[in-house]
């Protein structure tokens, strides 16, 4: 059912997250505007919608008839004024540019009418990079979905008002989604802020021939119970995507000296038509990938090293968003249950693994180097910290 406050909702950027969050928006029954700059973009929107529509069907989110139906209730409007006019709700998902995104929403600012909300999908930039471009402070906040799954995070600035939160966790509940409000803003929310380690940690395995991608991904698999391991994971998201994420440099001096060796490791694959699965190869042949095969997690070695680290870094990453209040141990939990399909949450994890687990293969990262001793000290303290 949709909510009262809302009627209208405004998608800016008709790219390929703007167009399927725009048809979940129409299924869930609200009258949807798209609205892009770029009319190229625009007439791709029925391309887009088509792939969204199979997917949503595909994985039991919708009837075909719904999605077919709901298209209906998507307008397509190149005039921003026209747009604006009558929106309850706008969800920005341009290009990720601070200056772009500011100019984005002070725009929107000074068009929508007083009531709107307006919301950002920015995946790497925090709200408090945006808020400041309108005046409407009481109205802003980071809505940020993730691509093929139901998790959606939602972030206040400074001046957002508890009002505007509660509109948007109910909004997000009658889409059928899962809303995650976080208790404060953090790079990467939640979900991504363990992930992305996770696939760091994989990639890094590789480029110091600890493990072969399959030894890591096998590894994972049998692990976590996953139908794909980090490199499948990276094929899936693109590795064009993967390879833009490590291109920007950091100040933390350990991330930046892995992203000199990463970013022309990707390159490579690449140059040599290598983006993953929506162009048939990546570290892995679509035509036939090795993963999918009924011997695969039988085969051998399983890489214990890979195990090590791969827990490490997503539990050290659970542990550090709990710490810093980020979210409760629980709805870290959820947030990588709801966009992981796996089991178990980090939290739940370190239940089942207890104490002196997680102190047992901390030691060996600290053995093998990729962890130091006060790293290993400080997780422990945290946890017992939590625990109290």
């Amino acid at each position: 059912m949709t909510i009262e406050e809302v009627k209208t909702v405004l998608y800016i950027g008709a790219g390929t997250m703007g167009s399927a969050n725009s048809l979940v928006a129409a299924i869930a029954g609200y009258e949807v505007i798209l609205h892009d700059a770029r009319e190229e973009n625009l007439a791709s929107v029925g391309e887009r919608h088509d792939g969204a529509a199979g997917f949503l069907v595909q994985t039991g989110f919708c009837t075909a008839g719904a999605a077919s139906e709901a298209r209906g209730r998507v307008t397509l409007e190149p005039d921003l004024a026209k747009a604006v006019a009558k929106t309850d709700l706008v969800s920005e998902s341009v290009f990720e540019d601070r200056a772009l995104k500011r100019e984005i929403h002070a725009n929107l600012d000074s068009l929508c009418p007083s009531n709107t909300i307006l919301t950002t999908n920015t995946s790497s930039l925090l709200v408090s990079d945006l808020e400041d471009a309108v005046g409407r402070g009481d109205r802003f906040a980071a809505l940020h979905s993730h691509l093929g799954a139901l998790l959606v995070d939602i972030v206040g600035g400074p001046r957002t008002s508890p009002e505007t939160i509660d509109i948007l966790r109910r909004y997000v509940v009658s889409l059928g989604a899962v809303p995650l409000v976080m208790k404060k803003e953090y790079p990467g929310y939640v979900f991504n802020a363990m992930n992305g380690p996770v696939l760091r940690a994989a990639a890094g395995l590789l480029l110091d021939e600890h493990a072969s991608f399959e030894e890591v991904d096998r590894a994972w698999m049998i692990d976590r119970q996953a139908p794909l391991g980090p490199f499948g994971m990276m094929d899936l998201f693109g590795l064009d995507l993967m390879l833009d994420s490590w291109k920007h440099p950091s100040p933390d001096p350990q991330r930046e000296s892995f992203r000199e060796r990463v970013v022309p490791f990707l390159t490579r694959y690449l140059e040599s038509g290598k983006v993953g699965l929506k162009a048939g190869r990546g570290f892995y042949d679509y035509a036939a990938p090795s993963f999918r095969e009924p011997g695969f997690l039988e085969a051998e070695p399983v890489s214990g090293i890979a195990s090590d680290a791969l827990h490490t870094v997503l539990l050290r990453s659970a542990i550090v968003l709990a710490a810093k209040g980020v979210a409760t141990r629980e709805d870290i939990d959820l947030a990588w249950r709801t966009a992981s399909s796996l089991r178990q949450g980090p939290f739940e994890i370190l239940a089942e693994m207890g104490f002196d687990g997680l102190r047992a293969i901390l030691e060996r990262e600290v053995v093998a180097g990729r962890l130091s001793s006060e790293q290993a000290d400080r997780t422990l303290a945290s946890l017992l910290e939590l625990r109290d």
